[in-house]
């Protein structure tokens, strides 16, 4: 179900609890800003989700409250994703849902990287 992005961050959110330890995943990326991992559903041959490791529930919160290098260390750390899955060269799409017309489901920013075959459209027509 969408989340509303506008509301306080939740500590008891799963990549909160993934973060601590708490909640295994299949980890692909680590370093002071951020963390990567497989999705548990993957919706294309590749699907990465990239976390940054503060407490931002969305784009917005981040780029708003997040520091210079906060914000540099995650945008850095999606770019080291894709090039260790070698998808610099036949093309990737990132994607980040925000709030409830972006049907965020997950109350923490995170940015899901497709890859390893053609994606199609980017949307579906109306």
């Amino acid at each position: 179900m969408p989340i509303d992005a506008t509301q306080p961050y939740d500590d008891e959110n799963i990549f909160a609890k993934i973060l601590r330890g708490e909640i295994p995943s299949n980890k692909v990326y680590e370093d002071e800003w951020a963390y990567a991992f497989e999705d548990i559903n993957p919706q294309a041959e590749i699907h990465t989700l990239v976390i940054p490791k503060g407490r931002y529930v969305s784009w917005d919160d981040f780029s708003t409250k997040a520091s210079d290098e906060e914000i540099g260390g995650f945008v850095r750390a999606v770019g080291e994703v894709a090039r260790a899955k070698g998808l610099v060269e036949p093309g990737y799409r990132l994607l980040a849902n925000i709030g409830g017309h972006g049907h965020q489901e997950v109350p923490h920013l995170h940015v899901h990287i497709f890859g390893g075959h053609p994606l199609g459209p980017m949307i579906l027509k109306r």
